[in-house]
């Protein structure tokens, strides 16, 4: 017995035991957030982001409330809490600045990764001399460079891009409930 077939097995154990429909419920708000995103996706987008205000606020409660019962890393979680509700507190106060704040940090965050990304891509070309990881990690760079020089842009673009992302997403785990349900059957 090999290395792929002890793979296969764990694959195939792991497709009978999901719930194929939860696959595809997933799907389908996938599916819905994605044609949204595109569709819609300012409003869509304004949205997400509130609903991210709310779920931060929630939980920077909940994680003050877990220290009546369990008071290990106080100071972390009173810290994190607290930041917590402010920023949650903010972003449903001013949730179009919040938008754009998000937005554009997370841009800001894509960007970094992919000068990291792209060095490290360009150090294993430079060791094992392969000009593929060296392409790789010139393209990252190039992409890092671009989004930290216009990240206004790129957060513009961002909803559009994700709602594709998703939509691809949404339609593959549809595909893929429906294999499941065949294979559980």
């Amino acid at each position: 017995m090999n290395e792929d077939d002890l793979t296969n097995a764990d694959t195939e154990a792991a497709v009978r035991g999901m719930p194929w429909w939860l696959v595809l419920v997933w799907g389908i708000l996938a599916v819905i957030i994605g044609l949204m995103l595109i569709t819609t996706p300012l409003i869509t987008t304004y949205y997400l982001v509130l609903f991210m205000g709310a779920y931060w606020f929630a939980g920077g409660i909940i994680t003050l409330v877990s220290l009546f019962t369990d008071k290990s890393n106080m100071g972390w979680k009173i810290f994190l809490s607290v930041i917590s509700i402010i920023a949650g507190i903010a972003i449903m106060a001013y949730p179009l600045y919040g938008e754009i704040v998000v937005l554009t940090m997370l841009v800001f965050i894509i960007g970094f990764w992919g000068l990291l990304i792209g060095g490290t891509k360009l150090y294993e070309a430079f060791r094992a001399k392969d000009a593929g990881s060296g392409i790789l990690g010139l393209i990252s760079i190039v992409f890092g460079i671009i989004l930290i020089i216009f990240p206004w842009g790129a957060a513009l673009a961002l909803p559009l891009i994700a709602g594709v992302f998703a939509l691809i997403a949404g339609i593959s785990s549809i595909v893929v409930a429906f294999q499941v349900k065949k294979q559980q059957a």
